[in-house]
């Protein structure tokens, strides 16, 4: 159905560290830029594993939902789940990945950004395309970066590695915002093209 808000909101994205090292960092930022999305904030840091412990959620819910994608992903494939995980319920695989993630997101740098503007959640999320690059459309940040796979990854023990992070909701937007910058970090100003575009 798409984005109908009327208001300006924001977003958080964080470039991971495979974007970084791959140094894609200034096309990441050129195609939000490009579309008219304005960037509020930014820095560079390694964050502690205990730091990005509190990105990822801990409640049951979101620990079961990505757990299950993993066992989803097995059971589609024909392949033992218990095997490679060393279990096969849902809630025990979900701690796995959490774990996985949070080394992974904390072993480089990363770039923190908030982007402003109508719809700034929906068209960054279209911008990155899907989280399992090989299912992301060519055209799109991980389409055109990655190749990276669910099986690779779990053959592998580790998190997919798909370039970057952006909120999925105004919710999770407002809760990373919140734990990666301080309000003080945040600008506001105009881009010379605001009124070209929305007038």
């Amino acid at each position: 159905m798409g984005c109908v808000i009327l208001e300006t909101e924001r977003t958080f994205v964080a470039i991971k560290p495979d974007g970084v090292q791959r140094g894609i960092i200034g096309d990441c930022i050129t195609r939000f830029e490009r579309c008219g999305l304005k960037l509020v904030a930014m820095k560079m840091v390694q964050p502690s594993k205990e730091f990005v412990a509190k990105h990822y959620p801990s409640d049951e819910g979101w620990l079961r939902s990505v757990g299950n994608k993993t066992v989803s992903f097995y059971k589609e494939h024909n392949l033992d789940v218990a095997k490679d995980m060393g279990c096969s319920d849902d809630l025990s695989i979900g701690k796995k990945v959490k774990e996985w993630l949070c080394e992974y997101l904390s072993s480089g740098p990363v770039v923190a950004m908030i982007w402003e503007g109508h719809c700034a959640i929906d068209i960054i999320r279209k911008h990155c395309g899907n989280t399992l690059p090989t299912l992301a459309a060519p055209g799109t940040i991980r389409g055109d970066y990655s190749i990276d796979s669910s099986y690779l990854a779990n053959v592998r023990k580790r998190p997919i590695r798909n370039i970057m992070h952006a909120s999925g909701n105004k919710g999770e937007a407002e809760n990373e915002i919140g734990l990666w910058f301080k309000p003080n970090e945040i600008y506001a100003y105009k881009r010379a093209d605001e009124k070209a575009m929305f007038g």
